[in-house]
């Protein structure tokens, strides 16, 4: 069994204990091509069979599906896992035509306070649950100013149904703006050795300054890190990645550089790539949750294994020394 670190939680007068190394379970429902839903249904078993029990989801994952299958392992053994689930993206079910494209779904973000209670409503429902354990906006709504949406979110704090309050992709501004509101406990960000972005963008600043938990998503780079994708032909015909920018052939050409370099780290030093990469990310950040998705169990296990791992200061510094030598081609979006 992993042992997995874990960090207390929460906000000011309400913290609680919970794993550093959690699961992003958007590609259990799809998003990254064809998946298993008894291979699904087998990681959130045995997730919490090892104690890797800080689940992400969103409404908007499976276009509702992801929430449900949730909701079906949380009614039989869901006691102790905490789990965040997000609103705000507007998608629109494609249907089984879908081809990955996600331009093709997307129908805008509304943060409007109608909207947050009918999304909470339907996570409710969904995932089987009286209270919501953290609930995000998934993206900020450009037309509602953050301090209406985080209102309409401290009511359902006030009434029960959620017990923290997240944000996910905000700017410095939006989280110091939306604290003054409510205590936000974490903010979602990308992060991981190709994606540094929130080091200079001022919200891990703004995350310290308040004490806000750093929640990173893809910190294995949307799988890439693991050193499986060479091409683009690689993904499935109805994985998103295949339109993304950063998963072009021109991209990846020049973004395998850092793979290559991670490779050659792990064997300098007799670790793991994967577990090494995620050990590396939580040391940048004390207060900070990984939480890498995957679709098999062995790599459940591999991804919570890198609780074991201690880094030496010139591992630390070797990662960060290649991650800063590296021009990562590709926009995110």
């Amino acid at each position: 069994m992993s042992s997995i670190p874990t960090i207390k939680f929460g906000v000011p007068g309400d913290k609680i204990t919970v794993p550093r190394i959690g699961l992003g379970t958007m590609t259990l429902t799809g998003g990254y091509g064809s998946f298993d839903i008894a291979e699904s249904t087998a990681i959130l078993n045995r997730a919490i069979d090892i104690g890797c029990t800080f689940w992400d989801t969103a409404d908007s994952y499976g276009f509702g599906a992801n929430e449900k299958l949730l909701g079906s392992v949380l009614n039989q053994r869901g006691e102790n896992v905490f789990v965040g689930t997000k609103f705000g993206l507007l998608l629109k079910n494609p249907g089984p035509d879908f081809d990955g494209d996600f331009s093709k779904i997307f129908q805008g973000i509304s943060g409007t306070p109608e909207y947050v209670r009918e999304q909470v409503e339907s996570s409710l429902e969904s995932l089987g649950v009286d209270r919501i354990d953290l609930y995000y906006q998934h993206r900020v709504d450009p037309s509602v100013p953050i301090e209406v949406t985080v209102g309409a979110m401290a009511e359902l704090v006030k009434e029960g149904k959620v017990r923290y309050l997240g944000l996910s992709e905000c700017t410095a501004d939006e989280l110091r703006r939306a604290y003054k509101v409510h205590p936000i406990a974490a903010v979602q960000f990308e992060y991981s050795p190709w994606t540094t972005d929130i080091e200079r963008n001022g919200v891990l600043d703004a995350c310290r300054e308040l004490g806000v938990t750093v929640v990173a998503y893809s910190p294995l780079g949307r799988g890439f890190l693991a050193g499986n994708i060479r091409k683009n032909e690689d993904l499935d015909k109805t994985d998103w990645r295949r339109s993304n920018p950063r998963f072009q052939q021109e991209s990846i050409d020049n973004n395998l550089k850092l793979v290559e370099g991670l490779d050659a780290l792990a064997k300098k030093h007799g670790k793991s790539k994967v577990q090494m990469t995620l050990a590396w990310l939580l040391t940048q950040e004390p207060n900070m949750i990984v939480i890498p998705g995957t679709r098999r169990v062995k790599y459940l296990d591999e991804n919570s294994g890198a609780g074991n791992i201690t880094l030496t200061d010139e591992e630390i510094r070797d990662i960060r020394q290649l991650v800063d030598s590296i021009d990562i081609k590709g926009s995110r979006y």
